[in-house]
C-alpha cells in the first residue's frame, strides 16, 4: 500500500516510534527530496538502505502511475521535507491514482505545523480553515484574501518570510487593521517564536525582516449586525444561485449575528 508518513518539523524528538519502524523496514521512499531522506535516516540513526524514488511538484503527476504500481505488489512509504505529505507537499495526485487504482492508502500521523500553529497561537480553535500558501502576485494575492474577509472561522496561512510583510499589510487592507492574528515562526525548532497582535502591529515588526519558516494565523470576522430583512434577502440570492435554502441560512448566519433557524424560518415566511 501507500503509507503517507509525517516527518518532524523541527525537532527531531518527534519523530514517532511508528515512523522509526517505517523508516527501518521500508523497501521503497517516494519522497519529496530524496537528499533530505538520507539526512533524515543518519540523523535518527536508520540503518536501512531503501529504494529512494523523487516524488516533487514537478514530476507527481507523471510518475504516481509508476509509483501506484510498485505498491500493488510492496509497502510505499511516502515523505515529504517535512510534515505531513498531501498538506501543501506532494503527495496529493499520488493518492488520487492509488485510490482510482484500487490501492490501499493509509497514514502515520505526525508533526503538523498548521495544527500547531492554531494550538499555539491564542485563536479559536473550534473552527478553522487552511488557506495553505498565499499567492505571489499583489494582484492575485489581494483577490484572494478580499475573498476571505467574510470568513468567521480562524484562519490558517504559510508564507515565505522574504513576502511576509507584504502579505500581513495586504490582510490588514483585507481584514481590518485590527484583526487579531500571530506569526508563528520556526516551531519546534531552537529559535521557536509566537508574534500576537493586531494585522498592523504585526505588519510593521514584519518590515525589519523575518527568518525561518512561517504560518500566519488569522482570527474569523466578527459576526455583522444585519438587519433580519436583508439577511433573508441574502439567503435569497444565495437560493436563487443553486444552494439549498437549509445550507444558504446557515452560510448566512455564519457572517451575522442571526441564527441559521430564525433565517430559515424567515425564508420560508418570504415564500408564502
Amino acid at each position: 500500500m501507500i503509507i503517507l508518513a509525517a516527518t518532524p518539523i523541527g525537532n527531531l524528538s518527534d519523530a514517532s516510534a511508528r515512523l522509526l519502524s517505517a523508516l527501518a523496514t521500508a523497501p521503497v521512499i517516494a519522497s519529496e527530496d530524496t537528499r533530505t531522506t538520507q539526512r533524515l535516516l543518519r540523523a535518527l540513526d536508520v540503518d536501512n538502505r531503501p529504494r529512494l524514488i523523487a516524488l516533487h511538484d514537478h514530476n507527481e503527476k507523471s510518475r504516481a502511475a509508476d509509483v501506484v504500481d510498485l505498491a500493488r505488489a510492496q509497502d510505499v512509504l511516502v515523505l515529504s521535507d517535512a510534515g505531513m505529505p498531501t498538506v501543501s507537499d506532494p503527495g496529493y495526485a499520488l493518492v488520487v491514482a492509488a485510490v482510482a487504482a484500487g490501492v490501499g492508502v493509509t497514514a502515520l500521523p505526525g508533526p503538523s505545523a498548521v495544527v500547531t500553529a492554531l494550538a499555539v497561537a491564542g485563536l479559536p480553535t473550534d473552527r478553522f480553515t487552511f488557506e495553505g500558501f498565499v499567492a505571489r502576485r499583489p494582484g492575485d494575492r489581494d483577490r484572494a484574501l478580499s475573498a476571505l474577509a467574510t470568513e468567521a472561522r480562524t484562519m490558517v496561512f504559510f508564507e515565505a518570510p522574504s513576502r511576509l510583510a507584504a502579505t500581513l499589510a495586504g490582510m490588514a487592507t483585507a481584514f481590518g487593521a485590527d484583526r487579531p492574528a500571530a506569526v508563528c515562526r520556526e516551531l519546534t525548532k531552537l529559535h521557536e517564536e509566537v508574534r500576537r497582535g493586531t494585522l498592523a502591529d504585526l505588519a510593521a515588526w514584519a518590515v525589519e525582516g523575518v527568518r525561518g519558516e512561517i504560518v500566519v494565523v488569522v482570527g474569523g470576522a466578527a459576526a455583522r449586525a444585519v438587519p433580519l430583512a436583508e439577511a433573508v434577502a441574502e439567503v435569497a440570492d444565495l437560493v436563487a444561485g443553486g444552494i439549498r435554502l437549509k445550507d444558504a441560512a446557515r452560510q448566512v448566519a455564519e457572517r451575522t449575528d442571526l441564527s441559521a433557524r430564525d433565517l430559515y424560518q424567515a425564508a420560508l415566511a418570504a415564500r408564502a
